[in-house]
C-alpha cells in the first residue's frame, strides 16, 4: 500500500512538470527549473516504491532539464544519482557515457573532486563486466587529479590503469602506466612505493618475452627498492638470463611477491618459467654387446703369405731374382 502511494504522488509530480514546461500567450518560455524540480521529487518517489525504471527515467528528464536552466552542477548530480539507480536495476548500459557527461559538467563548475568521485565509482560498478570502460574512466579520473596538482589522487588512478592492464593483459600499456606511477611517487620522494613498482615493471617485461628491458627496469631504479628485494630481483634476472628453470621458481615464490596487488600476484604464478638447457645424456657401454676380438695378424709379427702366392718360391725363381740384381747395378751407380 504505501508503495503505491508513492507510485501515484510520483505521478503527480509529473503531471506538474509537464504543466511547468508549456507554454501560452502569456508564458513564452518553458519553465525548466520547476520542471525539473518536479522531476527529482518524482524520481525520489518512485525510488523509495522500488520502481526503478521510473525514477531512471525522471532522474534523466531532470538531467535535462536543469541542463536547459544551465544548471549544470544539479545536472551532473542528477546523472550521478541515475547511475546508482542503473546498478540497483542491473542496467549497465549507460552508465558509462553518464558518467562521462557527469564528469564533464563537474568540472566546468569548478568541481574536480565531484567529477573524479563519479568517475571512480562509475569504473567500480562497470570493473568486473567491461573492464575496458572502467580503465578508460579511470585513466579520465587521473587525468583530472593531475591537472589538479592531486599527485595522491593521479598515482592511485594511475595504478588502477596499470593493474587493469596487467589483467586483461595488455602488458605494453601496463608498463607505461607503472612507468607513469614511478614517475608520479619519485616527484613526491615515495621510496618505498617506487621499490614495489620496480618489482612489478619487472614482472610485467617479463611477461612481455623482453629480458632487456626487465634488467633495464632494474638497473635505472633498483636502488629504490629494500635489500631483501634486490637479491631476490638479481636471482630473478640471472634466473631467466641462463635459462634456470628452479632459481626462476624461486625467486617468483617470493613471500613478497605473493603479497603484492591481486593482478601481480597472478602474474607472477602464471609467468612462463625459463625453459632450461637439455643436457643429452651420453649411451652407457653395454658390456659383451660383440663378440671377442680375435688378433688377425701373430703377436710374433712374422710373415704368413696369403693363398693367392701360390707355393714357396723354387731355386730357378732364386737364381733369376739374382741375375736381375747383377744387372741392376752393373753399370754403377752413375
Amino acid at each position: 500500500m504505501a508503495g503505491n502511494r508513492k507510485v501515484e504522488e510520483g505521478l503527480e509530480h509529473i503531471k506538474n512538470a509537464e504543466k511547468s514546461l508549456k507554454t501560452s500567450l502569456l508564458k513564452w518560455r518553458p519553465d525548466y527549473e520547476t520542471a525539473a524540480e518536479e522531476y527529482t521529487k518524482a524520481a525520489t518517489c518512485f525510488r523509495n516504491a522500488k520502481s526503478y525504471q521510473q525514477c531512471r527515467d525522471c532522474l534523466l528528464k531532470a538531467a535535462e532539464y536543469h541542463r536547459q536552466n544551465r544548471g549544470l552542477f544539479y545536472a551532473a548530480k542528477a546523472l550521478d544519482q541515475c547511475i546508482l539507480i542503473c546498478k540497483e536495476m542491473g542496467d549497465l548500459r549507460d552508465i558509462y557515457d553518464m558518467a562521462e557527461r557527469a564528469a564533464n559538467m563537474f568540472q566546468s563548475q569548478g568541481n574536480p573532486d565531484s567529477a573524479t568521485s563519479t568517475l571512480e565509482k562509475t569504473a567500480k560498478i562497470l570493473e568486473s563486466q567491461c573492464p575496458m570502460e572502467a580503465l578508460n574512466l579511470y585513466m579520465h579520473a587521473a587525468e583530472i587529479a593531475g591537472i589538479q596538482d592531486n599527485q595522491r589522487q593521479a598515482a592511485e588512478y594511475t595504478s588502477k590503469v596499470a593493474r587493469l592492464h596487467v589483467k586483461l593483459q595488455q602488458y605494453d600499456q601496463a608498463a607505461d602506466a607503472i612507468r607513469r606511477e614511478i614517475g608520479i611517487h619519485q616527484a613526491h620522494e615515495s621510496i618505498q612505493a617506487v621499490g614495489r613498482l620496480v618489482v612489478a615493471l619487472v614482472l610485467v617485461q617479463l611477461a612481455r618475452g623482453d629480458i632487456v628491458a626487465a634488467e633495464k627496469a632494474f638497473k635505472e631504479w633498483g636502488n629504490y627498492c629494500d635489500p631483501p628485494e634486490i637479491q631476490n630481483l638479481e636471482m630473478l634476472l640471472q634466473a631467466y638470463d641462463e635459462e634456470d628453470r628452479d632459481n626462476a621458481k624461486r625467486a617468483l615464490n617470493d613471500p613478497f611477491i605473493k603479497h603484492m596487488d591481486v593482478e601481480y600476484a597472478i602474474l607472477a604464478r602464471d609467468l612462463p618459467l625459463p625453459q632450461g638447457t637439455v643436457v643429452t645424456q651420453k649411451k652407457p657401454i653395454i658390456e659383451n654387446a660383440t663378440d671377442e676380438y680375435k688378433r688377425v695378424r701373430p703377436q710374433n709379427d712374422e710373415y704368413i703369405p696369403s693363398e693367392g702366392r701360390g707355393k714357396e718360391p723354387t731355386r730357378d725363381m732364386e737364381e733369376r731374382a739374382a741375375a736381375e740384381d747383377e744387372d741392376e747395378y752393373s753399370g754403377g751407380l752413375c
